[in-house]
C-alpha cells in the first residue's frame, strides 16, 4: 500500500488543521490515500502505551507522517515497523521539543515548564495560547490562531498534560537514526516553537536525509500553505518513486 498516506496532528488542536493539506495532495494525486488519523486520547505520557495503539490501529505498509507531536510519533512507529513503513515524512517536528545539553535546538527547559504549569491551571487559556504560538509568523496570525481553536476538539486538562508530558519525552534521534527508508523533513520559516537550528542540527544528525523550509511560514503552514506543504510531499514522494 505504498499509494496510502497516514496523516498524524499536533498536540491538543485535533486532526482540523491537516484537512487542508490532506486535501491538497489528494488534489495533486488522485491515487494517493490520505487519511488524517487522530491522535490515542489517553490520559498517559507513556510512549511506549501511545505508539502500541497507533500500532494496532493505522495501516501497515503505508507512508507515515505527522505535523508537531504526530511527525514525533511516526517517526518512533516507523522506527518500530521498519520495511513494513513505505517512508517517513516530519512537518514541523523537532526530534526533540524540550531542549537537552544534547540537543539545544528546541524550546528551553523552563519555558516549556512553565507552559505545563500553566496549562495545569488554565487548560483553556493555554490552548488559546498554544494556537497563537503555532500562528506566530503567518500572513494574518491572529485569523489563524482562531482557525486552529475555532476546530479543536474538547480535551480533559488531564489529556492534554498526558499529551505535554509525552512531547518533553520524545527524542526521535535514534528512530530516525534506525529508520532506512525515505525520509522528508520540512521545516516552517518562522516557526515560534521549532528553533531555526533544528534543520541543520538534523543534517548533521542525519546528512542523507531530505530537508525542506517553507520560507516565511507558521509552525501551522499545514493549514496556512497547504498547497505549498503538499508540493513539496508530491515532489518527495515522487523522487522516491512512488509516482
Amino acid at each position: 500500500m505504498r499509494d496510502r498516506l497516514i496523516l498524524l496532528p499536533g498536540w491538543g488542536l485535533g486532526t482540523a488543521p491537516l484537512e487542508p493539506l490532506a486535501e491538497a495532495l489528494r488534489g495533486l494525486d488522485a491515487r494517493l490515500r490520505v487519511q488524517v488519523e487522530p491522535l490515542p486520547r489517553l490520559d498517559s505520557g507513556d510512549a511506549e502505551a501511545w505508539l502500541d495503539e497507533l500500532d494496532a490501529n493505522l495501516p501497515e505498509d503505508a507512508w507515515l507522517g505527522g505535523w508537531s507531536l504526530g511527525g514525533m510519533l511516526a517517526a518512533e512507529l516507523a522506527a518500530r515497523r521498519g520495511e513494513r513503513c513505505s517512508g517517513l515524512l516530519c512537518l514541523a517536528s523537532n526530534l526533540r521539543f524540550v531542549a537537552e545539553v544534547g540537543w539545544p535546538a528546541a524550546m528551553p527547559a523552563e519555558t516549556f515548564a512553565a507552559f505545563r504549569q500553566g496549562c495545569a491551571r488554565d487548560a483553556t487559556a493555554t490552548l488559546k495560547r498554544f494556537a497563537l504560538l503555532c500562528a506566530q509568523g503567518a500572513g494574518d496570525a491572529r485569523g489563524l490562531s482562531r482557525q486552529l481553536l475555532g476546530a479543536a476538539p474538547q480535551e480533559s486538562a488531564q489529556r492534554l498534560l498526558s499529551g505535554l508530558d509525552l512531547l518533553a519525552a520524545l527524542d526521535t534521534r535514534a528512530a530516525l537514526q534506525a529508520f532506512v527508508g525515505p525520509q522528508l523533513h520540512l521545516f516552517a520559516g518562522l516557526d515560534a516553537l521549532v528553533p531555526a537550528e533544528a534543520p541543520a542540527a538534523l543534517l548533521e544528525l542525519l546528512p542523507d536525509v531530505e530537508v525542506g523550509l517553507i520560507d516565511t511560514a507558521s509552525h501551522a503552514f499545514v493549514l496556512e500553505r497547504p498547497h505549498e506543504v503538499a508540493a513539496a510531499i508530491q515532489a518527495f514522494l515522487h523522487e522516491a518513486g512512488d509516482d
